[in-house]
């Protein structure tokens, strides 16, 4: 654990998944067509947290869904990109957008399409129902599943590796 949290200091930038890391991966169509995820909150209050300690926070999905949009806008999340079935590209859009190296981004993922970014990062994390090649690929691996809090196990692991967690604590004493 103590290289997790070494690798953890200099990220600036952490991006997500969406479907099995944001969410359990289940993807649910109404009557209407209409897309429904859904989100777990004790993940969007991490995702809250780590921001307020400055840590940039990404979106890369191979889904476009405005539920994810309206999801991430709530959380001050402005760094989405969705529609992307091969992700390398956004990955590298996005840290050059925020202006960091790929060693100071940590990624969340869950399934193959994934890998391109992991195998690129600073931090590279997967979430613990992630495919087994994914995790084996991983620098470490979230005791939590995809949308049940592996999002704010990452969160609280990378402030524990920055020394912002103890205050996010007290702000909530």
């Amino acid at each position: 654990m103590q290289d997790i949290l070494e690798r953890a200091k200099d990220i600036k930038l952490l991006i997500f998944d969406v479907d099995g890391v944001l969410t359990d991966g289940s993807i649910i169509i109404g009557d209407d067509g209409e897309e429904y995820k859904a989100f777990n909150s004790r993940d969007g209050h991490g995702m809250k947290l780590i921001q307020y300690t400055g840590v940039k926070i990404g979106i890369i999905t191979g889904r476009t869904s405005t539920v994810v949009e309206h999801r991430m806008t709530s959380l001050g999340i402005n760094l989405i990109y969705q529609g992307q079935r091969i992700k390398l590209p956004a990955f590298e859009q996005m840290a050059e957008q925020v202006g960091v190296k790929p060693e100071q981004c940590a990624f969340v993922g869950d399934d193959w399409v994934d890998l391109a970014i992991m195998s690129r990062v600073g931090l590279a994390v997967a979430v613990q129902d992630a495919d087994t090649i994914v995790k084996e690929k991983a620098h470490w691996v979230t005791n939590a599943k995809g949308g049940k809090g592996a999002a704010r196990e990452v969160c609280e692991m990378i402030m524990r590796g920055q020394g912002t967690l103890q205050d996010q604590i007290e702000r909530h004493l």
